[in-house]
């Protein structure tokens, strides 16, 4: 076969990326080993989602409008481990739904990965195996890797690291030394209350150890301190909603206390090794269910017959695999204090999920690391573009960031939608007929604020609002900045849209932005009225285009011009040019004064061209 674009891998990120390549109208393969699209949010069964509840970014948000489509909008926070659950089985319709509908996307499911075609130094194609239907070659243009441990830059022979890093060259204080461990994976499963008097107790698993399981709830034996939750309590955990005419309810079991999580570094692994380690990981699993029913009285609760495998999950959910070096790497100094630096101006995809490892299954000592707080965050374009191979973008867990960095950009919404954007810039680089790492970053962003992808995480301007791209544009121009807060498993960063600004902290963003505005400027640290708003970001104007040769909206700074655009665009009636600016105004300024702010182009490292 030949394609434009092949997307090897249909994870979450996989499956993201060929869906909005074809949408674009570029030819796409998507070939996936299993026969469900998803990857850990469907075949893996982590159908509680982590993170994002209030950044309604781009695919993310289209999912969970399906999703309530389906459930009914106040039906999916069954569990307490997250406000976005669903049954495995309606994400996978949802996804196969979406992809059905496009005639330039072609699924291949069932193929496992098996070599790279490189021409010189570029991808150009792959060849897959299946058991039954032989060998299949597929030679592409551009090549997306949404494998769950980057096997395909592996097989590119893309320089990548695995496991933790050492400090001096993560250049995180939290880093401790080089090794090769990774996180725990997981073999999750779906549970079903078969109802009282019912009996799905599962056969013994071989080699069957229930003090594995001692202390995975307070009603388990424990020589220990208990864990504080009682058993029922435990699998509401993951409960899920009940799809419309359901009789019984159903459970996530992906427990991270004495229950399934389990220690495999499979990364380097031959497809035949990695399936003895997957068996081992089952056998933790099936042993965590047996004990439920057994020692813990659950025997109503049985695997589900109408989920999965017979309820066990298709894939491991596996949280960290190879880390690609890229053209950026994004590492967690970028998350505490993301305006120390300009890598934020890249943006392509949201998060803000706290920094978590799984560690506790290790046979061994894990270096302690003291994870940072941090704010809300975005994954840059660079990290999804190898350091020096061509025509190869990647997605899912492998993208360039450090070990400590990948316990936040891991989770399903981040993956899903920086899938999405790694099709934006695959279907880019095919329609422009440019190398991946030559296609601009502010088309790429354009395009995905197109989408009503978030660029920058401001929780408190929504996608509905109808200044909400400018201000996304504002903010990822450098010229107005967010206030971060770190708050548990939902951290935040607030645009304040009602807010006022000084002139000096204006003077700051438009120096940030255009590098000939002159530094001398006047200002007097005091709150900026509209008409003075207007008049500095006319000024920055004027030497933007003078430096770009383009001509100007408004070639001289004329009285009360400020007016049309409040009333126009603003829908504000009150144009007092005396009275303080607000943020959000400002934002609509600099949009319409600009006539688009992403004119000033910026490098992958966020620095102006």
């Amino acid at each position: 076969m030949t394609t434009d674009v092949l997307v090897i891998g249909g994870g979450t990120g996989g499956t993201a990326a060929a869906i909005q390549c074809a949408r674009m109208g570029v030819k796409t393969v998507l070939v996936e080993e299993t026969n469900m699209l998803g990857g850990m949010l469907t075949a893996a069964g982590v159908s509680c989602t982590d993170g994002n509840d209030q950044l309604p970014s781009g695919m993310w948000e289209e999912f969970r409008q399906a999703l309530y489509k389906h459930y009914g909008r106040n039906k999916l926070n069954t569990g307490w481990v997250s406000n976005t659950s669903f049954e495995p089985h309606v994400g996978d319709s949802i996804f196969k739904s979406w992809a059905t509908k496009d005639t330039n996307l072609i699924i291949i499911y069932n193929y496992h990965f098996e070599e790279i075609i490189k021409e010189g130094n570029s991808v150009a194609g792959a060849y897959f195996g299946n058991e039954e239907k032989g060998a299949l070659q597929i030679k592409a243009k551009i090549m997306i890797d949404g494998t769950e441990l980057g096997d395909v830059f592996a097989k590119a022979g893309v320089a990548y690291d695995v496991g933790m890093d050492d400090a001096t060259v993560s250049g995180e204080m939290e880093a401790k030394q080089k090794n090769n461990i990774i996180q725990d994976l997981t073999w999750a499963a779906v549970l079903k209350d078969y109802g009282a008097g019912t009996d799905k107790t599962i056969p013994r698993p071989s080699e069957y150890d229930s003090t594995k399981y001692f202390c995975s709830t307070a009603d388990a034996p424990c020589q220990g301190k208990p864990y504080q939750f009682d058993t029922k309590k435990v699998l509401d955990y993951g409960k899920l909603p009940r799809s419309p005419g359901a009789m019984h309810d159903k459970y996530m079991l992906n427990w991270p206390i004495h229950g399934n999580d389990f220690y495999l570094n499979a990364v380097e692994m031959s497809l035949e090794a990695r399936a003895q380690g997957y068996k081992l990981a089952k056998q933790q699993t099936l042993g965590f269910v047996h004990f439920l029913q057994t020692t813990l009285g659950m025997k109503n609760i049985g695997l589900a017959d109408d989920e999965l495998n017979g309820g066990m999950a298709l894939i491991p959910y596996n949280r960290e695999g190879r880390r690609v070096k890229g053209v950026v790497r994004l590492n967690i100094n970028h998350l505490k204090n993301p305006y120390d630096y300009t890598l934020y101006r890249t943006g392509i995809s949201v998060g803000d999920y706290p920094v978590d490892h799984h560690h506790g299954q290790y046979p061994g000592k894990v270096p302690q690391i003291e994870f940072p707080k941090i704010y809300s965050f975005n994954v840059p374009l660079g990290c999804l573009i190898p350091e020096k191979v061509e025509g190869l973008v990647v997605c899912e867990k492998g993208i360039s960031v450090t070990n400590i960095t990948n316990g936040s950009t891991r989770l399903q919404p981040v993956v899903l939608l920086t899938g999405q954007a790694a099709g934006v810039l695959a279907a880019k680089s095919i329609k422009e007929k440019k190398r991946v790492r030559d296609v601009s970053v502010r088309s790429v962003q354009d395009e995905l604020l197109k989408l009503k992808c978030y660029l920058m995480p401001f929780v408190d301007v929504k996608p509905d609002d109808p200044h909400w791209e400018a201000v996304q544009k504002a903010g990822a121009t450098g010229i107005l900045t967010g206030v971060g807060k770190s708050e548990g498993w939902a951290n935040k960063t607030f645009f304040y849209p009602d807010s006022t600004i000084t002139d000096s902290d204006l003077k700051k963003g438009l120096i940030e932005f255009e590098k000939t505005f002159p530094k001398n400027y006047p200002v007097v640290n005091k709150k900026l009225s509209v008409a003075e708003a207007w008049k500095m970001i006319t000024d920055m104007q004027h030497f933007l285009r003078v430096r770009l040769g383009i001509p100007h909206k408004y070639p001289s700074v004329v009285a009360n011009e400020w007016k049309h655009t409040f009333i126009t665009r603003l829908k504000e009636e009150n144009v007092d040019g005396n009275r303080f600016v607000t943020k959000k105004e400002l934002a609509v300024m600099i949009d319409d004064l600009a006539q688009n702010p992403f004119i000033q182009n910026v490098n992958f490292t966020g620095e102006r061209k």
